[in-house]
């Protein structure tokens, strides 16, 4: 079995480390943690192509970070064997289901929002697009979890 958990760095995605956490120790998953930062290749954003670099470099050490994070994260909770995922992209939710695709993910393990929801009793956006788009099965987790 093959589980992907999307990290952003919310409470509810860490709680999503922790469900995948059990599926890897009953179900004996292969896991793999992603993280997707936005593409500012084609965002008018007026930098310069130095600026618009640092910028890229900056998200890509916090994406690096997040992934660090999770990993330990998983390993404290007893799992030391975790593929992670940085990748690019206009969508994070895209992304994610692009990558489900081609990788033949069995379960997904989402937070049932990120960093950006502030509204109580919406899904987030890039949860809600992974469900209505994913091949996969998708495990939706709110805070705080059943673990």
């Amino acid at each position: 079995m093959k589980v992907l958990i999307p990290v952003d760095g919310s409470k509810h995605s860490s709680e999503g480390i922790r469900v995948a956490s059990h599926y890897a120790k009953t179900k004996d998953a292969q896991l793999y943690l992603i993280t997707v930062i936005p593409s500012v290749a084609d965002i008018d954003l007026e930098l310069s192509a130095s600026e618009r670099d640092q910028l890229l470099e900056s998200m890509k050490r916090r994406g690096e970070e997040l992934l660090a994070k999770a990993k330990e994260q998983m390993k404290s909770l007893g799992v030391s064997k975790v593929n992670t995922v940085l990748a690019t992209a206009p969508s994070p939710a895209m992304e994610i289901v692009s990558y489900a695709e081609k990788e033949k993910i069995d379960l997904i393990v989402i937070g049932s929002r990120g960093r950006s929801a502030n509204l109580r009793f919406h899904l987030g956006s890039v949860a809600e697009n992974v469900v209505r788009h994913s091949p996969s099965c998708v495990y939706v987790v709110r805070e705080p979890s059943w673990v």
